[in-house]
């Protein structure tokens, strides 16, 4: 199976008349406001002021008024209590965030991240056997539990009042808890269904404040973890995300949070200016390494203490940890794409399983595959009587879904849309492979697969102005379900270009179409060094470079074609 060729898909320049309600911007910005469906100037002004479209009280939510109620009394009563998180960057936020804030109020509280290699996703019985034995009466979950149903039953069994927390996609029915905080689950009509884990969080946080509050403590000064967490979970930067990360960002620009400022200094960062993307290519991936390779105990103690050299310390065990996680990723990819080609070069899912699977990599892995083929991937670790996996998927296949109509045969299973993870016993493996990729003949089949990458404006490179910036800088944040600024410029003469990076991988190149130039880096993209186009069409991001104290102009091309092929 080759990597694929990418479509391009560029919009249709504005008419006059289609612009005239967006008067008043510039050209640029109105057409790529019109492109992500903000028609008229009070749309606009919406959002990129980012004011969420709903009522954002958090009472609105269903379970919020119950849980409220049992946590304010395990307080009053001296009870204690343990929040129980999931082990990436959102869930050990979620477990921070919401630890400090029971602390605030005088709780008496305990933040519990399970072990991924020894205990696995989610809550599991011996965890909540071992909380109750030292004294825990009360457990919150965050980011976790919607789909625990055999759990919640034995929490009660065995008298543990239970709050779940949780994003993810329902299962069939709902665990039965003392009050389940889940904006998708039926009857709840809280406007914003996508919040991240620690967007749930917050939403406790502040119903609780807002009823006791006894130092004053101002709900706000927490959303730099809000910021962090959903950014790294991929949550869509649209709606209330969009407000809560904005609002972050600018704590995060002034850190008086010691362990991120330790964690940003640890990444190269300069605090004054991080962005949305510096949270997801920085600051996410090592507050990921910890989980992936250990214990995210570190990660949560880091976000935790008050004490700089502690802090210190663990922002660089978890750069340490990151480094080698980089390598045990690439490693993976390059064995598991070459086992799930071996296995089936035409299947529709890349499965790749095997027992030396680093099993906090695995996503890693999968998530590489995709990008690579456009296809679903699986990458899973085989251990003595258990397989537990990973899956990332496209928009063309729903991966939770799929693994919904294979629940028979899994012990767990959860997630998104686009990525999913469940746990399986060996015996049913061929079964389940079999099953999956059933499914994707049927949702596949016949359907052109290939990553689509979409571009607001197509115009001459001469066109691309300095000014241009600073009118994009209106849709920061931007990522996931709001993507930076897409460009299309043609008929483009390389004048350099050299391979850059680890085996050359990436391309750095000085591009012009005979009036001005621009230096452009291409990322994964140096193959083409040894085959370059005489002109070239490229789709790409304009951006500032920083580097060595320098400022400089930048193409960031996404992808690179030969002039006249079609898109």
């Amino acid at each position: 199976m080759q990597q694929l060729t990418k479509r391009w898909q560029v919009a249709t320049r504005l008419r006059p008349e289609e612009a005239s309600d967006l008067h008043g911007y510039h050209p640029v910005l109105a057409q790529i406001l019109y492109n992500r469906g903000f028609r008229t100037h009070e749309e606009a002004r919406r959002f990129l002021e980012a004011i969420p479209d709903g009522d954002t009280d958090p009472r609105g939510m269903l379970g919020i008024t119950e849980a409220v109620d049992r946590i304010l009394a395990a307080i009053a009563a001296g009870e204690k209590i343990a929040v129980y998180g999931d082990y990436d960057a959102d869930g050990v936020t979620a477990t921070a965030l919401l630890t400090l804030a029971l602390q605030s109020l005088g709780a008496d509280v305990l933040g519990y991240i399970p072990n991924r290699f020894d205990e696995g996703y989610g809550l599991n019985n011996e965890a909540l056997e071992t909380l109750l034995d030292q004294g825990i009466r009360l457990v919150i979950t965050v980011d976790c539990g919607i789909r625990s149903l055999e759990e919640a039953e034995h929490a009660k069994k065995i008298g543990l009042d239970l709050i779940i927390s949780d994003h993810h996609h329902l299962g069939g029915e709902l665990p039965e808890a003392l009050a389940v905080i889940n904006p998708k689950q039926p009857g709840d009509h809280y406007f914003e269904k996508e919040l991240a884990g620690v967007g749930l969080a917050y939403k406790l946080a502040i119903a609780l404040l807002q009823k006791f509050n006894p130092r004053g403590l101002q709900p706000t000064t927490m959303l730099d973890l809000v910021a962090v967490g959903t950014v790294a979970d991929l949550a869509p930067l649209v709606g209330e995300n969009r407000s809560l990360v904005r609002a972050g960002l600018e704590y995060i620009r002034r850190p008086q949070r010691q362990g991120l400022m330790s964690l940003i200094g640890a990444a190269g960062l300069s605090p004054e200016k991080i962005s949305a993307t510096d949270i997801g290519f920085g600051l996410g991936p090592r507050l990921n390494a910890a989980g992936r390779l250990d214990s995210a105990q570190a990660s949560l103690n880091l976000l935790l203490t008050n004490d700089v050299f502690e802090a210190g310390q663990l922002a660089q065990q978890l750069e340490i940890q990151n480094r080698e996680r980089q390598q045990i990723t690439r490693d993976m990819q390059e064995h598991a794409e070459a086992l799930a080609l071996a296995e089936n070069p035409d299947a529709l899912v890349l499965i790749a399983v095997h027992p030396e699977y680093n099993p906090g990599v695995v996503g890693l892995a999968a998530s590489r595959l995709t990008d690579r083929f456009y296809r679903p991937a699986i990458v899973a670790q085989r251990g003595a009587e258990f397989t537990r996996g990973s899956c990332r998927s496209i928009p063309e296949f729903h991966i939770t879904h799929a693994l919904d109509s294979c629940a028979d045969l899994l012990e767990h299973h959860g997630g998104h849309a686009a990525a999913a993870g469940f746990t399986i016993q060996n015996d049913h493996l061929p079964e389940f492979i079999e099953r999956m990729q059933a499914i994707a003949q049927k949702m596949l089949d016949g359907k052109d697969l290939r990553a689509t990458l979409n571009a607001d404006i197509e115009l001459p490179l001469s066109e691309l102005k300095p000014e241009i910036l600073k009118h994009l800088a209106w849709l920061q944040p931007t990522g996931y379900s709001n993507p930076q600024a897409a460009f299309v410029s043609r008929e483009l003469k390389v004048t350099k270009s050299r391979p850059v990076g680890k085996d050359g991988a990436h391309l750095k190149l000085t591009v012009t179409d005979g009036r001005i130039t621009y230096d452009a880096i291409a990322f994964r993209q140096g193959h083409w060094q040894d085959q370059m186009p005489g002109r070239v069409d490229l789709l790409y991001n304009f951006e500032l470079n920083e580097f060595n104290g320098r400022t400089t102009l930048q193409l960031n091309v996404r992808d690179l074609k030969a002039s006249g092929a079609a898109d």
